[in-house]
């Protein structure tokens, strides 16, 4: 078992890849009384395509399977898995992603038997067509409700917007149309493709003794039988820099209109380090433009175009990556104006210097120091890191390195207009 040991943060990190190909990794955590274990496959709603595993032919998946099979994973020919967690003290959750689905609990008891039970469900998938039937009524009253989410409507919408063909665009869990075609054959086939353990992150952080955890886990995954690991092939289409749809506006029962600007990266052939250097550099770049310091943010505020509903973010993924800005505002079209005047001002004369740098990387070195007391936090931001080829804890370094150069370099890849689009949700009433 190998042990990382970051000074600076005062963190060690415990990791050992089993002989079946699982990566563990374990964060022991002195004061605390709560453990997060999570159980994590590099599978998310972007995998539609691919190649199974013991085939030569690829095939497209209907939309929203990954999903779709993370909720089937719970219900077991003996009953529900979440009646296990709660007997033993456990609060279990899972969630699927554009790249990745997770199982996950979190307890303050009986680790060990959360553990196993984590483990055991997650590694015997059980679906037959009777119980497949049944759940696509359930996943589609749960895609109705979100359908009449603006919020959601109006994330999802804009991603739809920027992206042509990419599967990103495709709403994580499907529709109520493409769900229809899920089979216990497919869910079968998904999973003996992406639920191999040499796809698979265990990550256990809290009040845990990592060498007994690791004995513990390495008897569990010890005693099972698995094939031998082959590659994912996973297939994606080629996707144009520009905008699929440069504005669209959908009328929903609103009582103020919401606005949300995309911005498509077009770095999409970075992989690890490269990644995470252009991740936290397009995220300064967005907080520098928009943050509350910005005199973007005081004009806006002060004018009232935007109020406490007013977010900005960067998302980055290998393949695709996407900024969006966005305020609930009286004045869509002036708000918009402004948004775009600010991107373009940042394109003729860069705008931040050595100074605000500074500033703003020891103001997110500090956010992130503070994040690090919540197992919740780096419970979740591990696996994404992880699969990326980096580490958690390779930010803070990261983020003393970052140059202005680098800062530049992101900021160009998302700022070509060709790549933006508006996307607006109105009341019926503002629509003309």
């Amino acid at each position: 078992m190998k042990k990382i040991h970051f000074e600076d943060l005062q963190e060690t990190l415990y990791n050992e890849k089993l002989d079946n190909g699982l990566e563990v990794y374990i964060l022991p955590k002195r004061g605390f009384s709560k453990t997060f274990v999570t159980f994590t496959t590099k599978y998310g709603s972007i995998d539609r395509t691919f190649i199974p595993m013991g085939k030569q032919e690829e095939v497209t998946v209907p939309d929203g399977i990954a999903h779709f099979l993370e909720h089937k994973m719970f219900e077991k020919e003996d009953g529900d898995v979440f009646q296990k967690f709660s007997v033993k003290g456990a609060s279990a959750n899972a969630y699927t992603s554009f790249t990745r689905t997770a199982y996950l609990f979190s307890a303050t008891e009986k680790l060990y038997d959360n553990t196993e039970i984590l483990l055991d469900f997650v590694q015997e998938p059980y679906f037959t067509e009777k119980t497949v039937e049944k759940e696509k009524g359930i996943i589609a009253q749960e895609i109705t409700m979100y359908d009449d989410q603006p919020d959601w409507r109006l994330y999802f919408g804009t991603i739809e917007n920027l992206f042509h063909e990419h599967p990103v665009k495709i709403d994580i869990a499907g529709t109520v149309e493409s769900i229809q075609d899920i089979t216990a054959e497919h869910l079968y086939e998904c999973y003996g493709t992406f639920y191999h353990p040499s796809n698979m992150v265990l990550f256990v952080v809290g009040a845990v003794d990592p060498e007994e955890m690791m004995a513990f886990i390495k008897k569990n995954q010890g005693a099972k039988e698995f094939d031998e690991p082959t590659e994912i092939i996973r297939k994606y289409p080629e996707e144009p820099a520009t905008a699929a749809v440069s504005e669209r506006t959908l009328k929903m029962d609103v009582s103020k209109p919401k606005l949300n600007i995309g911005m498509k990266c077009n770095a999409t052939d970075i992989e690890g380090e490269k990644i995470l250097i252009h991740e936290l550099a397009a995220g300064l770049v967005m907080d520098s433009l928009f943050g509350r310091s910005s005199d973007f943010y005081t004009a806006a505020y002060d004018e009232g175009l935007i109020d406490e509903s007013f977010s900005y973010d960067f998302t980055m993924e290998e393949g695709f990556g996407f900024a969006m800005v966005g305020s609930d505002t009286e004045n869509p079209e002036r708000l918009e104006s402004a948004i775009k005047k600010t991107i373009q001002h940042a394109r003729e004369a860069w705008p931040i210097t050595d100074t605000e740098l500074n500033r703003m990387r020891k103001k997110k070195i500090g956010q992130f120091m503070r994040s690090l007391n919540s197992p919740e936090f780096i419970a979740n931001q591990f696996t994404h890191y992880a699969f990326n080829g980096v580490n958690l804890f390779d930010v803070v370094p990261t983020l003393e390195k970052l140059t202005i150069s680098q800062l530049e370099d992101a900021f160009r890849t998302f700022s070509d207009e060709s790549g933006h689009t508006v996307f607006k949700i109105v009341s019926e009433e503002k629509r003309q």
